[in-house]
């Protein structure tokens, strides 16, 4: 029995009317749509070399180690509760299901705001990238120019079925991973600069310099990995699918994240890798320094288009992310009920894909008309409230986990699934969000002022959100009722 997205009572539409395309998406398609979101060239070219240089520096590799088994203590608990909640609006689904519907209303709201800054912010690297890219060709466009191209592109793809977005994805990440892997091949081949050594993933390393920092830039590097239950509605078989899906993504990112920052670590040496940073007019060029030193200058040229397809990767994989959140609370009543509904031949979120273009052709425009610069001010503001967001999510999600499990005991994965895990999850979580904030303007580069006036998007969409839950309460409690629960 469908859930009717207009009124409480059954459905009398066909199956399929405003539901998303099932099966369409398996283990490799879901993971590839995650790897994307989270930008791995984009986080080496860009976010490792920035993390070195203001956080712990040579001990970027071992920080990611401890990353990514907080980030597998955190998937024991999400992935449990996945086989049991299957809803396109994941994260504020679990509060939901979990924490009650005021919870739920909420966390989608600030999921909203998290995943379209995401978004949205990305269209200025994207801008800056693709100018710096053509102009060695003599094309000479403002940054804005190429963010708008990619997001008419975007659009197109975001408004058909989301398998032809599966397709883009898996050729650009995988051409990502190649090039980055090739030169990392390179680099331990010659040994690095002075013999390759362990120390980045000594404590001596980790815990040196700035290792909160460090660990922020390193969590910002993820983002992206734990929308895997986004696309629960469309995957054949998800209570297996997402659930793999979510391993393999931390497991297959966060190795790529170690061994690329330990050979970049090797690459130039322990004690010469500060010096060298803080030399480089631009720190991200430091990862196309190390191809054309080690494997030619033709590597660093393709990584140099990747990054740009990177980026537009990311983008396209954030836009669908926003779309169905749309979608969802559309299909709950928390918005109004045209966001509810699917494409008749694509049954893709067209409403929510439509509003997220709008949202962003109107703040990449305002941007650009004050002249703010594309990757300072428009990357960097957006992006790190989406990163505050999403680590504000995920701590919501562990705790709603063992409070789901407490409820339906009968549902129970086992002590450590459903109780353990999710609980340690969460206290390391809430660290890192306390870290988040108390260093919100490092990670911004913006005065105290205006970094925390962009957290408080975050908190005003929170309260939006619960005010939407409580008056769809007032006004359909049974409806109230379902938020969070399967509508397919």
């Amino acid at each position: 029995m469908s859930y009717d997205i207009e009124s409480t009572a059954p459905s009398l539409l066909a199956p399929a009317a405003n539901q998303l395309r099932k099966g369409a998406l398996g283990v490799g398609a879901v993971t590839f749509f995650v790897i994307s979101a989270a930008g791995p060239l984009v986080a080496v070219a860009g976010g490792v070399p920035i993390g070195m240089l203001l956080g712990n520096g040579p001990g970027i590799p071992g920080t990611y180690l401890i990353t990514v088994l907080l980030l597998l203590l955190f998937a024991v608990g999400y992935c449990a509760l996945a086989r049991h909640v299957t809803n396109a609006g994941a994260f504020y689904a679990f509060a939901a299901r979990g924490l009650g519907g005021v919870a739920g209303g909420g966390a989608s709201m600030i999921a909203l705001v998290a995943y379209n800054t995401m978004q949205i912010g990305l269209y200025g690297m994207f801008g800056n990238a693709a100018q710096a890219l053509f102009q060695e060709v003599g094309v000479n466009l403002p940054w804005w120019a190429y963010a708008y191209a990619a997001m008419a592109s975007i659009a197109v793809f975001g408004y058909r079925q989301v398998d032809l977005s599966a397709k883009v994805l898996s050729i650009l990440v995988a051409c990502e991973y190649l090039c980055v892997l090739i030169l990392d091949v390179a680099i331990m081949h010659k040994g690095g600069d002075s013999g390759l050594t362990a120390a980045p993933f000594e404590p001596a390393a980790t815990f040196g310099m700035s290792p909160s920092i460090g660990l922020l830039f390193c969590f910002a590097s993820f983002v992206g990995f734990e929308a895997t239950t986004i696309y629960g509605e469309e995957a054949r078989d998800p209570k297996r699918t997402i659930p793999r899906a979510t391993y393999i993504s931390v497991l297959l990112i966060g190795g790529f994240y170690m061994l690329s920052s330990w050979c970049m670590v090797n690459a130039i040496g322990m004690g010469k890798l500060m010096g060298y940073l803080s030399g480089l007019a631009d720190p991200t060029r430091f990862l196309f320094n190390m191809a054309d030193r080690y494997v030619g200058h033709w590597l660093s040229l393709i990584m140099g288009v990747l990054f740009v397809t990177s980026v537009y990767a990311g983008l396209l994989a954030f836009h669908n992310s926003v779309a169905r959140y749309f979608y969802a609370m559309g299909r709950e009543g928390l918005l109004p009920a045209h966001f509810g509904k699917t494409h008749e031949r694509h049954q893709s979120p067209h409403t929510g894909s439509v509003a997220q273009t709008i949202l962003a052709v109107v703040v990449v425009g305002l941007f650009a008309v004050a002249k703010l610069d594309p990757v300072l001010a428009l990357f960097s503001w957006l992006t790190n409230v989406a990163t505050l967001g999403v680590i504000a999510l995920m701590t919501i999600a562990s705790i709603a986990v063992p409070a789901f499990f407490m409820r339906n005991k009968g549902m129970s994965e086992g002590v450590l699934s459903s109780y353990v895990a999710p609980l340690l999850a969460a206290i390391g979580l809430a660290v890192v969000l306390v870290l988040a904030v108390v260093n919100f303007a490092v990670l911004t580069g913006a005065s105290n002022t205006l970094s925390y006036s962009l957290t408080g998007l975050l908190l005003v969409g929170a309260i939006v959100g619960v005010v939407l839950a409580l008056r769809l309460k007032a006004r359909d409690a049974a409806r109230y009722a379902t938020i969070g629960h399967e509508k397919f």
